[in-house]
C-alpha cells in the first residue's frame, strides 16, 4: 500500500498479434483505421478482444444443453446486450448469430461513425475532432 491507498488493478483492454509483421492483417487493419477513421492499431485491437470475449461467452453457452438454466439465464443477458448497444437487432436474437458478428458490425455504433454518416461531418476524421473538441456529444454525457 502507498500512500494507505489499496492499489488498482485494471485488467488489459486489448491483446496484440501474434505474429507482428503479417502482411495480410497488416493490410486489413489500416484498411480499417482509414475507413472508420481509428488513431492506431491499438483502437483496432480493442473492439478485437471486446468481440473475441463475446464470441467465446456464445461458443461456452453453446455447447451447454437447449434447456440449461445457466445457457437461458446468460444466453438471454448476452443477447440483450447487444441488441443495447446497437450491434445485434431483434429478428437475430439467438447465440448462432453472435459468431458470426464482425468487427465492423462494432465500428459502425461508434459515435464517431454514426456523425459522419448522419452528415453532421465533412469526414470521418472532420467528425473525431468535433466530438474531441465536444461540439457533440452523447445526452448522457455532462
Amino acid at each position: 500500500m502507498v500512500n494507505g491507498r489499496i492499489p488498482s488493478v485494471f485488467s488489459k483492454t486489448y491483446v496484440t498479434p501474434r505474429r507482428p509483421y503479417e502482411k495480410a492483417r497488416l493490410d486489413q487493419e489500416l484498411k480499417i483505421i482509414g475507413e472508420y477513421g481509428l488513431r492506431n492499431k491499438r483502437e483496432v485491437w480493442r473492439v478485437k478482444y471486446t468481440l473475441a470475449k463475446i464470441r467465446k461467452a456464445a461458443r461456452e453457452l453453446l455447447t451447454l444443453e437447449e434447456k440449461d438454466p445457466k445457457r437461458l439465464f446468460e444466453g438471454n443477458a448476452l443477447l440483450r446486450r447487444l441488441v443495447r448497444i446497437g450491434v445485434l437487432d431483434e429478428g437475430r436474437m439467438k447465440l448462432d448469430y453472435v459468431l458470426g458478428l464482425k468487427i465492423e458490425d462494432f465500428l459502425e455504433r461508434r459515435l464517431q461513425t454514426q456523425v459522419f454518416k448522419l452528415g453532421l461531418a465533412k469526414s470521418i476524421h472532420h467528425a473525431r475532432v468535433l466530438i474531441r473538441q465536444r461540439h457533440i456529444r452523447c445526452p448522457d454525457d455532462t
